[in-house]
């Protein structure tokens, strides 16, 4: 196997699915992503300048990652357009390019975090992006599942490991502030990502279930409920999930208001 075949993935091998779920990369990636956290922690915490060791360290894991989004459609291209490989056949520039699945958007989204740096998007990046690792890595339906470890596996691996430690570091760093004053910004830009994964399934058509609410997935499959009562377990799911954050982060403004209820 040449460089090009296992980056293009156009030689005449085949991959045979391996069910790489809790193997040994799968926990060697987890051990990596706690390792840097912990290690960010500590560099920044006996850092001279806590401020900008934080600021490079975020910088870094943002530059990566865009690095490996932009090569992920370079590949795609060079698949579709000069290969023309069987299995892209009929894809669009459009539907390369944009970013499809929920994890896909919220790699974007911490990528603008890191520069744009808005306290409520770091809130709204966290939020997604911890969501969508979480769910990832406790059964990996990508990446960890081939025989081989071509160059999509590997990029399906890095970019949730990176998802995954950035989020993470966005909260233990103090680049976040949950305050329930403030969440309805969070609460709009979630609006706003629901309202592209409408888009994508029903405008552009360009992925069936981005968000993961849509009958048949995946996950509902795992859980093997009815379709009614998965979708109110995803709704109250992700409530608790959202207000968790709030209501650790902010237990003085919920404490204040509980204890003002009891005298009055």
């Amino acid at each position: 196997m040449t460089f090009i075949d296992w980056l293009f993935e156009i030689g005449n091998f085949e991959n045979p699915y391996k069910a790489g779920q809790w193997g040994l990369l799968h926990i060697l990636t987890l051990v990596l992503i706690v390792s840097t956290v912990v290690g960010s922690y500590f560099l920044v915490k006996y850092s001279k300048d806590k401020e900008k060791t934080a600021r490079t360290i975020i910088l870094v894991l943002a530059i990566t990652l865009t690095f490996l989004e932009f090569s992920q459609r370079f590949v795609y291209i060079i698949r579709r357009f000069y290969y023309n490989v069987p299995d892209m056949e009929g894809l669009t520039l459009f539907w390369i390019l944009i970013p499809k699945p929920w994890c896909a958007v919220a790699c974007w989204t911490v990528i603008a975090a890191a520069f744009i740096k808005k306290k409520f998007l770091y809130n709204f990046a966290s939020l997604q992006g911890l969501i969508c690792t979480i769910i990832y890595f406790a059964y990996p339906g990508t990446g960890f599942n081939n025989e081989y470890i071509m160059f999509s596996n590997l990029y399906s691996i890095s970019t949730h490991a990176i998802l995954m430690t950035m989020s993470i570091l966005f909260i233990v760093l103090k680049f976040t502030k949950f305050e329930y004053k403030n969440i309805w910004k969070e609460l709009v830009c979630f609006v706003v990502a629901f309202g592209y994964g409408f888009l994508q399934i029903f405008v552009f058509k360009t992925f069936a279930d981005p968000m993961y609410f849509m009958p048949g997935g995946d996950i509902q499959g795992i859980l093997g409920v009815d379709y009614g009562v998965y979708l109110a377990l995803y709704i109250v799911f992700l409530v608790i999930y959202i207000n968790i954050y709030y209501l650790i982060s902010d237990f003085k403004t919920v404490k204040s208001l509980f204890v003002k209820k009891q005298v009055e």
